[in-house]
């Protein structure tokens, strides 16, 4: 029955186009269990908003709570199939070897605007900003119960790799903003250890594909965001959860009364142009429209 009145929401309630969305953060004694199971009954006291996604061509429904100490969110959206591997080892008999696979995994990220005033924070912005990106993926992350806490820098200086095109490296991936001008895209990692380790090229063949990652815990700054996903008939429901305050100088801070700028996004956000012949859509992902964060104060 929840399936069906999710399915039913998403089909039948219309999506307004607005300049900007407003996200209600409401306050509760306790928060849930970030485990992706959105059957929690404190997630009805949330006030879910529909998002579109325009490279997915979905609608997200995403709801908010927090604590005197935690945030949380949970993101629900259609998904025919589940990807739950990314890069897996595959073996290959013409080169009698395992090979880098095709396989992508599935993502969600959220990406949080650091500076001291609003800018637009897609990828192909005339804006310079710093974003707190928190980067959710069914295979390295999930597997370890969090999402990848990272950061992008979007500036109109170069990150310093000179002679380096768009594709030749993620530190400073050069772009063309909406009026044409010349942008540099950062991607960097927070302070820490991943939530995921490599599994090294296997030598002999056990099976046609293995898990290229395993799950790992992280540490630092790296390790703030849990986060924990379920894929169940045709619908991801992922739970995020993060200190309102870490302290960390690569984090956005949250406080009730501040409304931070954000946007979210099924796949992840690197920039990449549209491949019709692609696969999959992995790292085509573009922002969605403008969200603005509002906390809202219980009334005694």
């Amino acid at each position: 029955m929840k399936l069906l009145l999710l399915l039913l929401c998403f089909l039948l309630m219309p999506i307004l186009a607005q300049a900007e969305l407003q996200v209600n953060v409401v306050k509760v004694v306790r928060g849930p269990v970030v485990d992706g199971d959105s059957s929690d009954r404190i997630w009805q006291r949330a006030k879910p908003v529909l998002i579109n996604d325009q490279t997915a061509d979905e609608t997200i429904l995403l709801s908010a709570l927090y604590t005197d100490e935690r945030i949380y969110f949970l993101v629900q959206y259609p998904d025919k199939a589940e990807n739950p591997l990314h890069e897996p080892w595959t073996w290959d008999m013409d080169k009698n070897r395992y090979v880098e696979g095709a396989h992508r995994e599935d993502t969600f990220v959220f990406k949080w605007n650091m500076m001291a005033h609003d800018v637009n924070l897609s990828n192909f912005s005339d804006d310079d900003y710093r974003a707190d990106i928190w980067y959710w993926k069914a295979n390295r992350s999930n597997l370890s119960g969090y999402a990848d806490d990272k950061m992008q820098i979007l500036s109109s200086r170069s990150a310093g790799l000179k002679g380096k095109t768009a594709h030749e490296s993620d530190e400073g991936k050069r772009l063309h903003s909406f009026s044409g001008r010349v942008h540099w895209l950062t991607r960097l990692a927070d302070k820490g250890k991943a939530p995921y380790r490599k599994v090294p090229r296997p030598a002999q063949f056990s099976t046609q594909v293995i898990n290229r990652f395993l799950p790992a815990q992280p540490t630092g700054s790296r390790g703030d965001v849990k986060a924990m996903g379920r894929w169940q008939s045709g619908f991801w429901f992922i739970e995020f959860s993060r200190k309102l305050r870490t302290g960390h100088k690569d984090d956005i801070q949250f406080s009730p009364d501040k409304s931070p700028l954000f946007g979210v996004s099924i796949f992840s956000l690197y920039g990449n142009n549209f491949d019709v012949n692609s696969p999959n859509l992995y790292g085509m992902g573009r922002i969605s429209e403008p969200l603005r964060l509002h906390f809202i104060q219980p009334v005694y």
